[in-house]
């Protein structure tokens, strides 16, 4: 038989539901949350995660038939707070419609909201090398007012009420622009801190350092509480659901990702003048900002 003869039998067994039945097999399907977390694609073609892009992938999963469990393996730095919290009710939702546990799979990081979406599952699993905590809150960015001027670019900022121009990237900071932001960092944490007693409970560690954005390795998460156990998604699934088919559920990719071509960086030569300077020198940021996010961790 020819391999374009068996191509359809390997579409239909990576298909959910009616078209990948394979008679009473059980069925795991395994969502991929790989990332950065923000609201939209940003310059670099590194994966992102957020509530529009996993939508539609998190209903497949769920909504697979003969699914005993959804895995979700997590690999990000973290991101927005809003986006890990929409992903997560998300994911919580879903679970609680279909009557299906979750078990999180942290690979290289699952750290700040990456670790927010891990709490999201009935159990999390890390491999012992993981990154696995950071549960605080940061802000970053970066003051380009000394770089517009090098350039010879006038900025020109009209603004109807005190606050509307706070922590621009083209102005100069300021102490009571800091002092606010610190205010709304501390209720952010609070948040995240309540998420993450809420999802794991007693299991938590009485240790005093839980909190204050440290990370640790995999081993170390399990004595803290802040994962269940050691594993790989193959181990511990297949143990845990003898038997059950492990099915990849994966989101559509655009056209030109499908045809192996890539996009050109939103947001990087937009605008003309003076504007497009200013749109290369905020997505020339974005980008280092999504580059540090990783390298925080040494990836």
């Amino acid at each position: 038989m020819t391999s374009a003869l068996r191509l359809p039998d390997r579409l239909s067994s990576r298909l959910p539901g009616r078209l990948g039945d394979k008679g009473d097999q059980a069925v795991v399907p395994m969502v991929r949350l790989s990332g950065v977390i923000a609201p939209q694609q940003g310059p670099v073609p590194r994966a992102m995660i957020n509530a529009a892009s996993t939508d539609k992938v998190l209903e497949r999963a769920f909504e697979t038939e003969k699914a005993v469990a959804v895995a979700l393996l997590i690999n990000s730095p973290g991101g927005s707070p809003t986006q890990s919290a929409l992903v997560a009710d998300r994911i919580r939702g879903l679970a609680d419609e279909h009557e299906l546990p979750v078990l999180a799979f942290c690979e290289d990081v699952a750290a700040s909201g990456g670790y927010w979406l891990a709490c999201a599952a009935d159990e999390i699993y890390a491999h012992a090398t993981s990154i696995v905590g950071s549960i605080g809150v940061i802000s970053q960015g970066f003051g380009l007012e000394g770089l517009i001027q090098r350039w010879g670019i006038e900025r020109r900022l009209h603004t109807a009420g005190a606050s509307k121009s706070r922590l621009d990237p083209f102005l100069p900071e300021k102490e009571e622009d800091i002092v606010w932001l610190r205010g709304l960092q501390d209720e952010l944490h609070g948040l995240f801190r309540d998420w993450v007693t809420e999802r794991r409970g007693d299991k938590l560690a009485e240790d005093t350092e839980l909190f204050t954005g440290e990370v640790w390795t995999g081993t170390r998460a399990v004595g803290l509480g802040l994962v269940d156990g050691l594993g790989t998604p193959r181990g511990v699934l297949t143990e845990r659901f003898p038997g059950a088919r492990l099915t990849p559920v994966e989101g559509r990719k655009p056209l030109l990702a499908r045809l192996g071509l890539g996009q050109p960086a939103a947001g990087l030569f937009t605008g003309s003048g003076g504007g497009a300077a200013a749109d290369v020198a905020l997505g020339l940021a974005q980008a280092a900002d999504i580059r540090a996010s990783w390298a925080r961790y040494g990836l």
